[in-house]
């Protein structure tokens, strides 16, 4: 690793949504081994801290805000809690959201209702909140999380599915739009080990994610990925990563 390359992630102030758990957890250890400094949101704010103290016992700068992304009140006030914190925003990881996969002919409801709100909401939310700053910083990098299944859509995924392609078109449209300044990058996991499966209340669907996710790699995977795209020099912009297991024919 090049100290040049370093330099791409050292003191930058990353907000990372969904950091409780998962993918968002192990960004931030990746992260805070390379100097960035982190501000943590989630809902379970005693998971953020807990993390949080594990990343300064490492040296890093580490700060948490409970926040649930479907309030825009909330996200607005995580990015404002950001830039009083350290100063200024430099990367906002869109990474929360929810899986709970069922049957159309289900008619649940609430649970499609949940992963609009979380999935295609919460990242126009973190989009809104964080764009401002970064048009007046001249600079700025959003990473937005989407998914196979935003490529692929399978028995059970139309609405999950549906949402995250709706990341892929808010991250493209928000790439022609935010200029050369500022990157856009969307990442679409395939099944990597997280808590997403345990939403999947469809005892049926359950199954056959279960199934999946046999093969699932870890979310050091996604981390690395993320790490990829942030440390590219200023004028280079990842815009799309699809990873699977290679064992994941879907």
């Amino acid at each position: 690793m090049s100290h040049e390359q370093n330099d791409q992630i050292q003191g930058k102030v990353v907000v990372i949504t969904g950091a409780s758990s998962g993918l968002g957890a192990e960004t931030a250890r990746h992260l805070a081994k390379r100097g960035a400094k982190l501000v943590l949101a989630a809902r379970r704010k005693e998971r953020l801290d807990d993390l949080a103290k594990e990343l300064k016992e490492i040296g890093a700068e580490a700060t948490v805000k409970a926040t649930d992304v479907t309030d825009r009140a909330q996200v607005e006030a995580l990015v404002k809690h950001a830039t009083d914190t350290f100063g200024r925003l430099d990367v906002m990881v869109n990474n929360a959201g929810l899986m709970p996969l069922s049957p159309l002919a289900e008619g649940r409801i609430d649970e499609w209702e949940q992963m609009i709100d979380v999935n295609v909401k919460g990242v126009m939310y973190g989009i809104y909140a964080a764009l401002p700053i970064m048009n007046q910083q001249q600079s700025g990098h959003f990473i937005n999380l989407s998914s196979v299944a935003g490529h692929v859509v399978f028995p059970g995924s139309a609405v999950y599915s549906a949402s995250k392609f709706a990341v892929w078109a808010l991250s493209e449209g928000l790439r022609k739009e935010a200029g050369p300044n500022i990157r856009t990058t969307t990442l679409s996991p395939g099944a990597v080990q997280s808590e997403l499966p345990q939403s999947v209340g469809h005892d049926e669907t359950s199954k056959q994610v279960n199934d999946l996710y046999e093969m699932a790699i870890p979310a050091a995977s996604v981390a690395r990925a993320i790490v990829y795209a942030i440390e590219q020099p200023a004028d280079v912009d990842i815009n799309e990563v699809i990873l699977r297991p290679t064992a994941q024919e879907m």
